[in-house]
């Protein structure tokens, strides 16, 4: 099963991928739509062999999950090597 990333929000003045803490999604196959947190989503992508990813105009763009040396993982987008903001030019929730 494959989600579409809609919406995101991001913790009080923040304004990288790191601070997204959750998302909101829906499945175009099954009509079901929810939001999670980036824990969440995370683990789902990571350990369940989840997919998601962003559409703007018709073109998909893959969620991935991003493993820094420091801190907790968390999500971006990546399109043909490389690394994009798609996630940042969601609407905010």
């Amino acid at each position: 099963m494959a989600i579409q990333i809609t919406a995101v929000r991001l913790t009080a003045g923040g304004t990288t991928h790191e601070h997204i803490t959750h998302l909101w999604w829906t499945n175009q196959a099954s009509g079901n739509s929810g939001n999670n947190t980036r824990a969440q989503l995370v683990d789902w992508i990571d350990n369940q062999s989840g997919e998601a990813y962003t559409d703007a105009a018709g073109h998909r763009t893959k969620v991935v999950v991003v493993t820094p040396t420091r801190g907790e993982k968390y999500l971006r987008t990546h399109a043909d090597g490389v690394w994009t903001n798609n996630l940042l030019a969601l609407p905010r929730r």
